[in-house]
């Protein structure tokens, strides 16, 4: 019989195991022989070359045109943090919304890359927070928290991400931050902002541990504080 001590230390031992098996990014950006093959809207896209993008759209470029990857012009903008592109392609009448072959949009693709001000931008050019993104059915969202993006997330929450969204890993943003995190200060942040924003901390895995079931496993103090306390209300 496993004692109350051996229970836990299998449990801490099985979440290392679960945590080692998740995917770190599925995201790939362009390589250096993409970038150079990229031509018309993309490469202006890629160099941050606003005017000519106008000029290409009023020629009747195709503003949504696929290349490798299944990337739109968009998409490059985002992989290269290119604001100004972004917004000529949006003002153009780009498809805001549009998924890459790996099924990313602009504003996932900048909450993987930390980038909080494209995040923003991209919701303003209409971008929609709410889309079921990459092979894990994920969201923007559960990707910032899962990399303890806590700016992000909050960007991402002030533009309309839906807290509870549950991946096909079983997990929401609350349950990343906590089993693919360190427990250090981003993604402490992380599950602040989420508790804060009113995230539903009581939300199982898949074997029914709740966040602060996974917290107390781990021993993440101050998360576990901040848990218990959304727990309680």
């Amino acid at each position: 019989m496993l004692t109350m001590n051996s229970a836990a230390s299998l449990l801490v031992a099985i979440l290392l195991v679960a945590s080692a098996a998740a995917p770190a990014c599925a995201q790939v950006p362009p390589n250096a022989a993409q970038a150079r093959a990229y031509e018309g809207l993309h490469r202006a896209a890629h160099t941050n070359d606003a005017a000519a993008i106008r000029r290409l759209a009023e020629a009747g470029a195709d503003l949504n045109e696929r290349v490798e990857n299944g990337r739109a012009p968009i998409h490059v903008a985002a992989f290269a943090s290119n604001d100004e592109a972004l917004i000529a392609l949006a003002e153009a009448g780009a498809d805001m919304n549009l998924l890459e072959d790996d099924r990313y949009d602009v504003v996932t693709i900048a909450a993987v890359a930390n980038d909080p001000e494209m995040v923003s931008l991209a919701i303003e050019l209409g971008n929609r927070a709410n889309l079921v993104t990459s092979i894990y059915d994920g969201t923007a969202l559960i990707a910032a928290a899962h990399l303890g993006h806590h700016e992000v997330v909050r960007r991402l929450i002030a533009g309309g991400a839906p807290l509870d969204h549950v991946n096909n890993l079983n997990w929401t943003a609350l349950i990343e931050a906590v089993i693919l995190g360190d427990g250090g200060s981003d993604h402490t942040e992380t599950v602040r902002a989420l508790v804060e924003a009113g995230a539903d901390a009581t939300i199982p895995d898949g074997m029914g541990r709740t966040p602060l079931d996974l917290a107390r496993a781990r021993g993440y103090a101050e998360m576990i504080s901040i848990l218990e306390a959304a727990e309680a209300r």
